[in-house]
């Protein structure tokens, strides 16, 4: 069982600790910010809560850029970034990496 495995989703009526945009197990989205509490499903009731994207003032679109989202068994680790200077070649003058 791997560390994924064990992690537990947020439920309603917990405090939210990221901003974002939210997913319950019946499919909808909510923009939650820190702070806020998880809504409970007027019909399920109390649910499960899955951060599907971050909110981020400075993207022009307003998405996540997809690079940055995990994804799963992920073989291309080229094309992430995973830190600012990753962009650039060697040097930092803006070449290719």
């Amino acid at each position: 069982m791997t560390n994924e495995d064990k992690r537990m989703l947020p439920i309603s009526h917990d405090k939210v600790e990221v901003d974002g945009v939210y997913t319950n197990e019946a499919g909808r989205e909510e923009v939650l910010h820190r702070g806020d509490e998880f809504p409970a499903d007027l019909i399920l009731g109390s649910t499960e809560w899955k951060l599907s994207e971050f909110t981020f003032d400075n993207h022009h679109e307003g998405r996540t850029d997809p690079r940055l989202v995990p994804k799963e068994n992920d073989t291309n680790k080229r094309e992430k970034i995973v830190g600012p200077r990753r962009q650039f070649g060697q040097g930092g003058h803006g070449g290719q990496a």
